[in-house]
C-alpha cells in the first residue's frame, strides 16, 4: 500500500514552523521544563511539611487523563520497590488517616470528585500536597489545609504527564528519601535530559538524525499502528502514546503489551492479508513487483530495557510473517546517548540510566512525534484546551 503524499517535508523548517501556527512543537518540546519548574518548586521548599515524616502509605489520587497514566506509571515502575504501600485512586479509600500521605492531581480544578478528595483527606488528618490549578473549588477545599502545587508552564492538555510525573517522584523522594530515593533521578538532571531530547527532535534538524521525526515518518507511512510495552511502566506509556497521537494528529492507534501483540501475531498477520487474498508474500519483490498490496501492520514497542540485545530477540516473531508485520523497537538507544553538542545529546549509555528517565524520554520523543504528525497533515487534527506558550 502506498502511503499518501504529506502536505509538508518534515526537513523544510520555514514551512513547519509556518505551519505550526498553534505551537504544537513548543508545547510537546516543554517536558524539560515542566520537570524543571517541579524542581524549582522543591527549591523553594514547597514539600518541607512532608520531609520528617515516614508515612504509612503514599495515595495517588487522580483525575483522568495524564495524572492518572503518571499514577499508574510510578506504580508499575516502583510499587514494588518502596518502604510503604504506593496506591493509585479515584477516591480517596476509607482508611486513610494521620499516618498516610495523599497526592491529589489533575487539571480541572472544578472536578467535583478532587475536590471531595482534598476534603475528605484533610478532614482524616492526612497530609495533602495537590498538583492542580489554584483555583475553584480545590482552592476552597484546600483553604490553607494542603501544600498547593499549581502548574508553572502552560502546555497543551496532552502534553501534561511529564508534569504529574515530576511532581510524582518529588512527593515519592520526600516521603521515603532512603529507598525509593536512590531509585529516583535528580529532577533537574531529567529537566536537562529532556531538553537535549527536544533540541535532537526540533525542526532544526533532519529526518535522518532525528528521533522524533523519524517516528512521525514510519508511523505516517501505515494508517494501521500498534504500541506495544515491554513492561508493565512501558505499556501504560504505550496507552499515552496512543492517547496522544489520538489528541494531537487523529491518528487511531491500540495500545497493548508485548506479550498481548505475541499472543495476537497470527490474527494480526491474517488481518494485514485480507486486503489482497491472492498475495502469496513468498513470490512477491518489490523491486520487481512494486509495494505489495495489502495493508501492512506497524508494531512499535516501546522499551527501556537496558540489555538491547534482549529487547530486539522479543520481536524475532515478527520477522516470520514476510513483512506483513512490521515490528520496530522504540527505545532511548546508543545514538541519543551519544556527547553531540550540536544535537544536544546528553553523554552517558542507556543502561547507566533508570527506567524512569528512559520512559520519560520516550514520551516526550512521542509527544514530539504527534506533533510531527499533526503538521504533516495527514490526519486531522482534534486537540483539545488553549496554550499560548509560543513557537519553537
Amino acid at each position: 500500500m502506498i502511503a499518501g503524499t504529506p502536505v509538508l517535508d518534515l526537513d523544510d523548517v520555514a514551512s513547519l514552523e509556518a505551519a505550526d501556527a498553534g505551537g504544537t512543537l513548543r508545547s510537546a518540546a516543554s517536558g524539560g521544563a515542566l520537570v524543571r519548574a517541579t524542581a524549582a518548586a522543591l527549591a523553594e521548599d514547597a514539600l518541607t511539611r512532608l520531609r520528617e515524616l515516614r508515612p504509612r502509605s503514599l495515595v495517588l489520587v487522580s483525575g483522568s487523563g495524564r495524572a492518572a497514566r503518571a499514577a499508574a506509571l510510578l506504580v508499575a515502575a516502583l510499587g514494588d520497590r518502596t518502604s510503604m504501600p504506593l496506591v493509585a485512586a479515584t477516591a480517596i479509600p476509607p482508611w486513610v488517616g494521620p499516618l498516610d500521605v495523599v497526592l491529589v492531581a489533575g487539571d480541572d480544578a472544578g472536578d467535583p470528585r478532587l475536590a471531595e478528595a482534598v476534603d475528605f483527606a484533610v478532614r482524616r488528618g492526612a497530609e495533602v500536597v495537590v498538583a492542580a490549578p489554584d483555583e475553584g473549588p480545590l482552592r476552597a477545599a484546600a483553604a490553607g489545609r494542603a501544600t498547593m502545587l499549581p502548574p508553572r508552564v502552560r502546555v497543551l492538555d496532552h502534553n501534561r504527564l511529564l508534569r504529574y510525573l515530576a511532581v510524582g517522584m518529588a512527593v515519592l523522594a520526600a516521603v521515603d528519601p532512603n529507598r525509593t530515593g536512590p531509585l529516583l533521578p535528580d529532577l533537574n538532571a531529567l529537566a536537562d535530559l529532556l531538553d537535549a531530547e527536544a533540541l535532537r527532535d526540533g525542526p532544526q534538524h533532519e529526518a535522518f538524525h532525528n528521533p522524533a521525526k523519524t517516528l512521525a515518518t514510519r508511523m505516517q507511512q501505515r494508517k494501521r499502528m500498534v504500541l506495544a510495552g515491554d513492561s508493565p511502566a512501558a505499556a501504560i506509556l504505550a496507552a499515552h502514546g496512543s492517547e496522544v497521537l489520538l489528541a494531537a494528529a487523529g491518528q487511531i492507534t491500540s495500545a497493548v503489551t508485548l506479550a498481548e501483540a505475541v499472543a495476537a501475531h497470527g490474527g494480526l498477520v491474517q488481518a494485514a492479508g485480507v486486503a489482497a487474498p491472492g498475495f502469496d508474500p513468498l513470490f512477491h519483490d518489490e523491486e520487481l513487483d512494486g509495494p505489495a498490496p495489502v495493508e501492512q501492520v506497524r508494531l512499535f514497542v516501546l522499551s527501556s530495557d537496558a540489555d538491547q540485545s534482549a529487547a530486539r530477540r522479543r520481536l524475532a516473531v515478527f520477522g516470520s510473517d514476510a513483512g506483513l508485520v512490521d515490528a520496530e523497537l522504540v527505545n532511548v538507544d546508543a545514538e541519543t546517548a551519544s556527547a553531540d553538542p550540536e544535537l544536544g545529546a546528553a553523554p552517558g549509555p542507556p543502561a547507566n540510566r533508570g527506567e524512569l528517565e528512559q520512559l520519560a524520554v520516550l514520551a516526550l520523543r512521542l509527544e514530539m512525534a504527534a506533533a510531527y504528525l499533526r503538521l504533516l497533515g495527514a490526519r486531522p487534527a482534534s486537540t483539545t484546551g488553549s496554550y499560548d506558550g509560543g513557537h519553537y
